[in-house]
Formats: structure tokens, sequence, C-alpha cells
């Protein structure tokens, strides 16, 4: 133990030193910068995650959602804005997720393993891959979607957890983990496949925000649609995302709910695609103010569970992933 660990403070002095962004448009200091401090959270974010992404599966000998899923697609989106990740960092992870077939024999504990979300997060992680062309190959797209839609449940949405459809970092929700299967799904592009999407669709057009998380899911999937159902969807959603938002920033699963981390970056990352409408800018600032002033000092957030205030790793590797993907999608842009 003491040489793994030893071997990883070694690695992450090493990835301190590279870490920084080559993009003109997006000028990064990887250096904390006290002018700058929500530049300085990403940065904090993506030393931490540079670090445990690859370890987990050199450590466990098997691949897993939080790490290589949610966490690993950061780190892909890092690298789409400007980050210079190393090929090793994500070496181990583009091998595994893109050969779907494999996913089944993962080694992972089965009591805390979900397929359907495994499939799910890694079919998403998969997919951050091939749109940063670290996986340049069609086909490992097309059988992701094959699994994804074997998953889907008959009302045409995927039910990841049967006792809590509020869903947290390790569980999604039905609204969410629907949202995300749909996105590699319409990516595949299958003909096979396209009773499956029209399904998904229709489930998220039918499904009401009824609370925070769902809101900000259903907002994400309508993004793209421009039809007055769609928008009328957004607005729906957008009142009550408004009305959540708590007095310093963030946002809980319910309006009277305390705010997390795993919330207030789902939401962020939704009022990215409203950002048209007056106040979405404030809102955002605001939650974004609040994820820094969360973060913890080795860069990651503390974990998101339900009830609040457990300790996992999985989930705090989620929220960390989901965190970071807030911080660099909804950073203030230079002409």
């Amino acid at each position: 133990m003491v040489c793994l660990w030893t071997k990883r403070l070694i690695i992450l002095a090493a990835l301190t030193a590279i870490v920084c962004a080559n993009d003109d448009r997006h000028p990064i200091n990887a250096t904390v910068n006290a002018t700058a401090p929500n530049i300085d959270a990403e940065a904090k974010a993506v030393r931490f995650l540079m670090r445990e992404v690859p370890a987990w599966s050199k450590e466990n000998g098997c691949f897993s959602c939080h790490n290589n899923g949610d966490a690993a697609r950061a780190l892909y989106a890092a690298s789409r804005k400007g980050y210079r990740i190393p090929a090793e960092v994500l070496a181990d992870t583009t091998e595994w997720v893109k050969r779907p077939a494999r996913w089944d024999d993962n080694k992972g504990d089965p009591g805390f393993s979900d397929k359907r979300l495994a499939d799910v997060q890694f079919a998403a992680s998969l997919l951050a891959a091939f749109e940063t062309g670290r996986v340049k190959d069609r086909q490992p797209l097309e059988q992701a979607a094959r699994k994804l839609a074997a998953g889907q449940s008959a009302d045409g949405s995927w039910k990841i957890d049967a006792g809590n459809t509020l869903g947290s970092p390790a569980t999604y929700g039905d609204a969410l983990a629907t949202h995300m299967a749909l996105r590699t799904l319409k990516k595949a592009a299958l003909s096979e496949t396209k009773e499956t999407v029209e399904r998904a669709a229709a489930w998220l057009r039918q499904a009401a925000p009824n609370n925070v998380l769902t809101a900000a899911a259903l907002t994400l999937a309508s993004a793209s649609s421009s039809d007055q159902s769609s928008r009328l969807k957004q607005d729906q959603c957008l009142k009550l995302i408004r009305a959540a938002q708590t007095s310093d920033g963030g946002w809980g699963p319910y309006a009277d709910a305390p705010p997390e981390a795993f919330d207030t970056a789902v939401v962020l990352l939704a009022l990215s695609e409203l950002r048209r409408n007056p106040g979405v800018d404030d809102l955002i600032r605001r939650g974004r103010s609040f994820l820094t002033a969360q973060q913890n000092s080795n860069g990651s957030w503390p974990a998101t569970t339900r009830p609040s205030g457990g300790d996992s790793y999985a989930q705090l590797m989620s929220t960390t992933g989901w965190a970071t993907l807030a911080l660099i999608e909804t950073r203030e842009r230079k002409e």
C-alpha cells in the first residue's frame, strides 16, 4: 500500500507540472491565482482527476463507473477545452470503453454495480472519447448503442434504482439516465435502434419536472429541440430551477433542500443551454461560486449522497466529475 501511494504521489507531482491549456480562446493558468478562482477550481479538479482516474484500474484490476465513467468523461471534456491531458492518463480508460463487449466481464462487486447504469456511464465516456478524437472508429459506438437498447424499459426510460427514483451520482435517476443513454444512441444513429430512440424521446417529452435534478435533466434533453412543446418544457423547468436556487447559489434535489455539488453541477450544465434567457447568466455565476466554495483542497468535491452526509469514494469521484464538467462547460468565453 505504501508503494502504491508513493507512486501516486510521484505521478501527481509530475502531472501537476504539465497540466495547462493551449487554447488561446480560453487561456487557463493551472497554478493558483487569486484573481481567477473559478479557473483555479477547474485546474485543481483536473489535477485531482488526472491522478485518480488511472489509479483505480491499476490498483483494483477492474474498471469503475465513477473513475472510468463520470470522472474520465470530465477529463475528455477538459482535453477538448484546451487542457493538455497526457495520453497515458486516459489510455486504459480509452481501451476499456472502446470494447463494449467486455463491459459485462468487469470484475466489480456485483452487490454495488448496476449493469444498466454501467452501460450508460461507460457509453457516455466512450462518446466523449469519440468526440475528442481519442476513439476514431464508429464501431464501438454502435456496439454500445446495442447494449444500451437492451437495457431500455418498456416505457422507454432507463430505470436504474427502483428504490431511489430521485437519483444520485451513483444512480442518476430515470430522467438523467434516459437522457445520457439517448445521447449515445443518437450519435450511433443505427437504423435498428430507431424505435429505441423514439421511445426514449417520447418518455422524456411526457416526464414531469417534479424535482430539481429531473428538471435539469429534462432541460438537457430538450436543448436541441426548438418546437413549441420543448420550449414550454424548458420554461417550466427553468421556473422550478430559478425558484430552487439557494441563498448561497447552489441547488439541492428539491426546492427546500440544502444545496449539493452534484445537483448544482447538473443544473449548471442545463443552464448552459438556456443562456439566451434573461437572468440565466446570473444564476450560472452564483452556481459556479457555490461549487468553487465547496471544493476540497485536493481538487475534489464532497460526495453527494442520498441521504446527505454519507462517505463514499464512488460518489465523490462521480460528484467531482460532474462538478468539473459544469465549471468547464459554463466558463465565460472571451472573444
